[in-house]
């Protein structure tokens, strides 16, 4: 696979809690030269960010980011403003705590709720699936997709692991036919992101592709 082909579906990450907006304008402007999918950063640099860019790259940020736990008139908020802002992609973080008290309907509710307040952009829902079994994530497969979101995200990046290949797999095989599958942590090789691909990932969430390329740039002469 083609370098280019895999950065397309890049979202290009910078979550940290210290992240400053020197660092952000770093993301931002490699982003546009390698041409990912986006950029995908803390709601607090949204509206600089997306003044930036000038409409040249989507702006990606989280939402209930990494928890899960705000209640759903929380998240709501969160989204509305980062559209207003500008934001052109919402990551979602499931409750988690409510999957393990079997709590599907209001999971669904939320994620409709929240999909609503996207007004048309595309809605990912973190599903976290380092902490869930299999049958929970299946059962996930199948509430993001009757809730309508555009895509399942295996994880944060904050907890215990990220995506793995079984996950993948595994959640491409029980979503609907309209939603596609994000991986996102840990993914540290160009040939992992390839494996993704393949494995049926649409989007990777990820800060080291583009470091990979620039390094290989960097040392090409």
């Amino acid at each position: 696979m083609e370098k280019k082909d895999i950065l397309k579906t890049v979202d290009h990450t910078l979550l940290t809690q210290t992240a400053t907006w020197a660092e952000i304008c770093q993301i931002l402007d490699d982003a546009m030269k390698y041409g990912t999918a986006s950029a995908c950063i803390p709601a607090s640099y949204v509206k600089q960010a997306a003044e930036y860019v000038e409409g040249k790259l989507p702006i990606c940020t989280v939402i209930g980011f990494p928890n899960g736990y705000s209640t759903t008139a929380v998240k709501v908020f969160e989204t509305k403003d980062a559209v207003a802002n500008g934001a052109s992609e919402i990551d979602m973080v499931l409750n988690i705590g409510f999957l393990k008290d079997k709590r599907y309907q209001e999971i669904e509710d939320e994620i409709r709720q929240i999909h609503e307040a996207c007004d048309g952009r595309i809605l990912k829902v973190i599903i976290e699936t380092c902490l869930l079994t299999e049958e929970e994530k299946i059962r996930m497969c199948e509430i993001v997709t009757n809730a309508g979101a555009e895509f399942i995200k295996t994880s944060t990046g904050f907890s215990t692991a990220g995506a793995t290949f079984a996950d993948v797999e595994l959640m491409r095989k029980h979503v609907g036919a309209d939603v596609k599958v994000k991986a996102a942590g840990g993914i540290s090789s160009l040939d992992d992101a390839e494996k993704f691909i393949e494995l049926g990932a649409d989007r990777l969430g990820t800060s080291r592709i583009v470091k990979l390329i620039k390094n290989e740039e960097a040392t090409g002469y």
